[in-house]
């Protein structure tokens, strides 16, 4: 495998959770839905909001969500903040104001300049998009903390690392940045986590 042939570091956590693969599940909509839901909040109570908000449209898609009402989407456990963000999500995909049809074509910036352009969108939500629902091999998220802690923990001794360490780490892995950032964030909690 690249990885392990590159990378020493690699080399040894691979074998270590070789079994486990990244599997993309639901469509973008929901997908993303669901990350705006669980933006800083725990994964418990993630879920739990989540599955009040699932069981209010007859079907999660866009125009769906747009007939919710916002007391009802509120009374589900969503802050104002979230509703807004849920709508403007559900506005910009029945409007046509992205392109999913279009993704597997583009390239990852274009991706990402789209998905930032709803709000309650950042980039490193885009790029947890890109990494587990599009499976795209080569994205490099520098603002996610794990990535960051796992390339201090596992190559400079525990010693703090900046945005540019991490990059020159990184510049080894491509073209399989995802591949080599799940692996780092296994050797720092063994449970993937799925979105």
């Amino acid at each position: 495998m690249h990885l392990a042939k590159k990378d020493r570091v690699l080399k040894r956590l691979i074998p270590q959770f070789g079994d486990a693969r990244l599997q993309s599940r639901g469509d973008a909509f929901t997908t993303l839905a669901r990350s705006i839901v669980g933006q800083q909040i725990s994964v418990k109570a993630a879920q739990t909001v989540w599955e009040r908000f699932a069981a209010l449209p007859r079907a999660m898609t866009p125009d769906h969500v747009l007939k919710l009402k916002v007391d009802d989407m509120r009374a589900a456990g969503l802050s104002a903040r979230k509703v807004e963000y849920l709508v403007d999500l559900a506005v910009h995909f029945h409007g046509g104001l992205v392109h999913a049809e279009a993704w597997a074509g583009m390239d990852d910036e274009a991706i990402i300049a789209e998905l930032v352009a709803i709000r309650g969108i950042g980039r490193w939500t885009a790029e947890m998009f890109l990494i587990f629902h599009m499976l795209r091999p080569n994205v490099l998220p520098l603002d996610d903390v794990g990535l960051i802690n796992g390339i201090s923990r596992n190559y400079f001794s525990g010693e703090a690392v900046s945005r540019s360490d991490a990059r020159e780490v990184a510049a080894t892995w491509a073209p399989y940045c995802s591949v080599a950032t799940w692996y780092i964030w296994r050797s720092l909690d063994p449970v993937p986590v799925e979105y």
